[in-house]
């Protein structure tokens, strides 16, 4: 059963009807939670984390939009600088809580999670770049149907529009093993994380493309979640070459949230999804070829890599 109501739909669908042309090539807007941070990892400064994350996109000339974790750093002159830079070299920003909690903890109340939103928004709006985009931490909605309508509420009350993602990533979980392996030895070979990050993206881009064509018959515009960290400052310019050596055309997030698939409104009986899973759980889908490899947070390529690891080890 759907949560949006049939007159919605059936204007949605139309919509998409007169959309579809001028979308038909397969598209994706570059996204960014959780930064700035100010946090010390190997091999890079948070300065230096901020401007490589900015000269990849610069090199592809690449529009893309930070979801700002305020509490991260940005409620201070040092993050706030570098959240500036991004407004100042034309990506969006948008609004991503001041301290990141979970609204599926039974512990927060709907009330706290909307106080965090207005006290990031202080912050926020006083950027260059600033839009009214807010995009839930862990891509979680509530633990209860009043959270879940009461944030939509608010959002639609205060102008807000839910940043949504269609194409999620676990490139956070590699940027954990890409630290972790560096804080123990500065001189390892990170290659092979490098080579999971980039089959992974590959990986995740192609089965959400399958899924979009499957709920929708089309491509939609896809709009990807990564992380401002570590592992994205190191090779988000070999992810944006992948992309177009995949053939794919790179568009802004305001271009992508102008399809119609994003005025969607499902419901979420999983934690954390992609839009697109939302939808397919909605729509009475169920587990279908490829769908394990989606929830599974990098599992995948983490255990690839302990594999390959013990290999070398051995020879």
């Amino acid at each position: 059963m759907t949560s949006w109501r049939p007159a919605l739909r059936r204007a949605v669908i139309l919509a998409t009807m007169a959309y579809a042309p001028a979308a038909h090539a397969q598209s994706v807007a570059f996204t960014f939670d959780d930064g700035p941070r100010l946090e010390t990892t190997p091999l890079m400064s948070p300065q230096q984390r901020n401007q490589a994350l900015l000269d990849a996109l610069a090199a592809h000339r690449v529009q893309a939009a930070l979801f700002v974790t305020c509490g991260f750093g940005a409620d201070k002159p040092e993050g706030y600088a570098l959240a500036k830079a991004w407004g100042q070299a034309g990506h969006a920003l948008g609004n991503h809580t001041m301290t990141h909690p979970d609204l599926n903890d039974a512990k927060l109340s709907l009330a706290q999670y909307r106080q965090e939103v207005q006290d990031c928004d202080r912050i926020t709006a006083s950027l260059p770049g600033y839009q009214k985009w807010f995009r839930f931490t862990y891509l979680r909605e509530g633990n209860t149907p009043e959270k879940r309508d009461g944030m939509r509420a608010f959002l639609r009350q205060s102008g807000y529009r839910n940043g949504y993602v269609s194409l999620d990533t676990s490139d956070w979980r590699l940027d954990e093993k890409l630290n972790e392996v560096l804080r123990a030895d500065p001189k390892a070979d990170i290659a092979p994380i490098k080579q999971a990050y980039l089959a992974h993206l590959r990986q995740r881009a192609t089965a959400y493309r399958d899924l979009s064509r499957k709920l929708e018959g089309r491509d939609i515009p896809q709009v990807m979640l990564m992380h401002h960290n570590l592992i994205n400052a190191l090779w988000l310019k070999d992810a944006i070459q992948q992309f177009v050596d995949m053939g794919w055309t790179i568009t802004t997030p305001a271009q992508a949230f102008a399809d119609p698939v994003y005025q969607l409104q499902p419901e979420r009986p999983a934690p954390g999804q992609s839009l697109l899973l939302s939808i397919a759980r909605t729509r009475g889908m169920g587990k279908f070829e490829g769908w394990e490899r989606l929830v599974d947070d990098g599992d995948f390529e983490i255990n690839a890599l302990a594999a390959g690891a013990g290999a070398r080890q051995q020879e």
